[in-house]
């Protein structure tokens, strides 16, 4: 299921092919999901526990960690607080409406976009309401806190800047949207104070956190095509950092790897993808719209590995998790790939559905949501 923004910033739920094109058309019956490859696994991938976050609606909810504490948050406004390494519930706070975007968390505070365009800060510790604020507009994807900055995304365009201690704006940074884009579209990431942050049209920005002073502003993908649909070309999914470089993805267009301090284009590859992409030290990791990982070296883009037996099973973002690559699918499953050549290392299912949004480094593990707003943990051995 696929859903697009229009002018009106309505969402459209969309279901069907691999290109948007092909969601408008009454073409033959979808063929179904690949069949699981049988493979000898080299890893165990344990089940360590699972909790229920309560049912993420239509939206893209995903679990938060920080220092050794797992948060999780439904859509009807429950935040709750587990223990890594126990699963033991901490705490669990009801913040009086619904929450449409989260989760985030640092710095002592557990942020989530709640219903129309708010934003709520809790303490991490007990789960407390610390502050409150309302935007312009619904909040469309995680915030992030750095540096005493919570970093919040709404739908017309716009980046606040809220101080963690009271939800003061410090600044805004606003720039103008297409009519049609997809939903999802423009995750954010940070590091070392800069705010890195993809948009529609293909573009990356990086922004100052202390200001929101726009540092640079590069191009990942052209917009190409006579029509809307085929010039749809937005960055998805947030961009992957390591010590110099950051890389985006753009659907119907490419992945590209930039200087973090320049902006200047290292290297760019065709590609296409709804998903989203990862990175570490030696390789760039992206699902693409065919369901395809395919890793790219870091320092010069050449293909590295293709694992293309997941066609078809709505593959999610790549997580990048020592010297592997994990990734979820729409019934469940959670597959590691080796992170060296691609091969399958390991499999297991997760309850309650197909997996929703990509995988979560807990530290010792990796977590999925699935669509029913179950949240599992793993241990890989």
């Amino acid at each position: 299921m696929r859903r697009l923004l229009l002018a009106a910033m309505l969402p459209v739920l969309l279901a069907g092919c691999s290109t948007v094109s092909g969601w408008f058309s009454s073409g033959p019956k979808p063929l179904p999901p690949a069949p699981l490859v049988n493979f000898k696994p080299s890893a165990d991938l344990v089940r360590a526990f699972s909790v229920n976050a309560g049912s993420p609606g239509f939206h893209r909810l995903q679990p938060a960690v920080a220092h050794g504490v797992l948060y999780v948050a439904g859509e009807r406004g429950r935040v709750e607080a587990y223990g890594v390494l126990d699963s033991k519930r901490l705490w669990q706070s009801d913040i009086g409406t619904g929450i449409v975007a989260g989760v985030g968390a640092g710095e002592g505070l557990v942020a989530v976009g709640a219903a129309q365009a708010g934003v709520v800060a809790l303490s991490a510790a007990n789960g407390a309401k610390a502050w409150a604020v309302t935007l312009t507009s619904d909040v469309t994807g995680a915030p992030l806190v750095a540096d005493g900055v919570v970093l919040v995304r709404t739908s017309d365009g716009s980046i606040y800047g809220l101080s963690a201690k009271d939800g003061k704006q410090q600044w805004v940074y606003t720039r103008q949207l297409p009519s049609l884009m997809l939903q999802g579209s423009g995750g954010m990431s940070v590091k070392d104070g800069v705010l890195y942050a993809g948009y529609p049209g293909g573009r990356l920005v990086a922004l100052s956190v202390a200001n929101g002073a726009q540092l640079w502003d590069a191009t990942v993908a052209v917009p190409h095509g006579a029509t809307e649909l085929e010039r749809l070309t937005d960055v998805v999914g947030p961009p992957a950092l390591n010590a110099t470089q950051v890389c985006a993805v753009a659907y119907q267009g490419r992945v590209a790897c930039f200087d973090r301090t320049s902006g200047n284009l290292l290297w760019a590859r065709d590609t296409s993808s709804e998903a989203g992409l990862a990175m570490d030290g030696a390789n760039v990791y992206v699902t693409d719209t065919s369901d395809t990982v395919t890793a790219y070296s870091a320092g010069s883009g050449r293909i590295v590995w293709k694992q293309d037996a997941l066609a078809r099973r709505g593959v999610s973002a790549p997580l990048a998790y020592a010297a592997t690559v994990v990734v979820g699918d729409s019934e469940g499953y959670v597959h590691v790939l080796s992170a060296q050549d691609g091969t399958f290392l390991a499999r297991r299912q997760a309850p309650g559905g197909a997996v929703i949004g990509r995988p979560v480094d807990i530290g010792p593990g990796i977590a999925v949501e699935t669509a029913k707003g179950e949240v599992t943990a793993f241990r890989l051995k």
